[in-house]
């Protein structure tokens, strides 16, 4: 299999922006950041080892079949797709939330940036 590159939507992010933010304030800059580079890093699993997530059950009703992984606290949503070489981390999660509210979407449709994960904002943090 060829090695996928790890995309964030836009809404995806925004979850990791609210993480931090949340961290930051609420423990230390020092947690936020590492709590960030956790996640980050716990997604890289998905690199050589895509279908490794379970099935999301809350969202098999939508065309795109969700995977995820749970790290802490966090479901860590995503989609493959190899035809195009990728995998796109939809959501990050937090599971002590009402489990229904991971079916919310947005108002309106949020466009996709194609950027792999080294090259997020978030490249501050992992320096």
């Amino acid at each position: 299999m060829m090695i996928l590159k790890i995309i964030w939507s836009e809404f995806a992010e925004k979850q990791l922006d609210e993480i931090y933010e949340y961290y930051q304030k609420n423990a230390s800059p020092r947690i936020a950041k590492m709590l960030l580079k956790e996640i980050i890093n716990e997604l890289n699993k998905l690199i050589h080892s895509p279908l490794i997530g379970q099935e999301e059950e809350l969202l098999k009703q939508r065309e795109i079949l969700y995977r995820y992984l749970v790290f802490k606290n966090y479901k860590l949503i995503y989609s493959v797709d190899i035809e195009n070489g990728y995998i796109k981390i939809t959501d990050v999660f937090d599971t002590r939330q009402n489990p229904q509210k991971i079916k919310r979407t947005k108002r309106k449709k949020l466009r996709m940036r194609k950027r792999v994960v080294k090259n997020l904002v978030y490249s501050r943090i992992l320096d």
